[in-house]
């Protein structure tokens, strides 16, 4: 039996905001609908492929991201099956935890990456971690990140405590974790940083910019991280449908 989609005055709100932009759901789109879709969307499925998995309706599943909604115990279950995560992460229950709480996996395996299969991982953007030396003392901060031409890139403030990184070593860390099933990669990337000064590189930057640092504020200076050396690691748990594709 599938989940119905809400009937009377909801559907028709449902409706009428089909093929409207992302901008205006956003007001009444619950925390739940947005944790689902960002966790579709991040594997690479479609509202379809997941309803049908899940066995709802795709008209559901599409009320169920773009408003709020209360769906049963048994659909929640199905869909963080699907999603290969769990209810707990869905419904927020972990928002606040750190990332790793859960226990290992059943005769884990640690995996080397190449150099291409860790640069493949960064996926062009994200959110990582710049460690520096700063008055003798090291330093991380997270970024937001962009990478073009194995070179990772993060905006950061002019005159900034991270602009002094430029001329220095320095190292980024991207990684990602799937609680559910205790896997997860990390990949580490080093060399020289360098302020992005010539007019054209920035525009290039900006251009490939998926979204602007989380932080806010004025963010100007483009610092970029050449990949002189890469380096990347695995964890996968044998027997579980998601091994992989899991940090290291």
């Amino acid at each position: 039996m599938t989940e119905q989609t809400p009937s009377g005055g909801e559907t028709a709100r449902a409706g009428a905001h089909a093929g409207a932009p992302d901008e205006g759901l956003a007001p009444s789109r619950s925390d739940l609908g947005r944790r689902v879709r960002a966790r579709r969307e991040a594997l690479g499925l479609s509202r379809e492929a997941v309803a049908e998995r899940a066995g709802s309706a795709p008209g559901y599943l599409q009320y169920l991201e773009d408003h709020s909604a209360r769906p049963s115990s048994g659909l929640l279950l199905r869909l963080a099956h699907v999603l290969r995560t769990s209810v707990a992460e869905l419904v927020g229950g972990t928002a606040e935890l750190p990332a790793g709480i859960g226990r290992a996996g059943r005769h884990p395996e640690l995996l080397v990456l190449s150099a291409a299969e860790s640069l493949s991982l960064l996926d062009g953007h994200g959110v990582g971690r710049i460690a520096v030396t700063r008055e003798g003392a090291p330093a991380i901060a997270v970024v937001n990140y962009t990478v073009r031409d194995r070179t990772v890139a993060f905006r950061t403030e002019r005159g900034g405590p991270l602009a002094a990184v430029a001329g220095q070593e320095a190292a980024f860390e991207a990684d990602h974790l799937d609680e559910a099933r205790s896997e997860g990669w990390s990949v580490l990337v080093t060399g020289t940083a360098r302020e992005v000064t010539e007019e054209a590189e920035v525009r290039a930057w900006d251009a490939a910019e998926f979204s602007a640092p989380w932080a806010g504020g004025d963010r100007p200076q483009w610092i970029a991280l050449p990949a002189e050396r890469v380096t990347g690691r695995r964890i996968r748990v044998p027997g579980t449908s998601g091994g992989t594709s899991a940090p290291g």
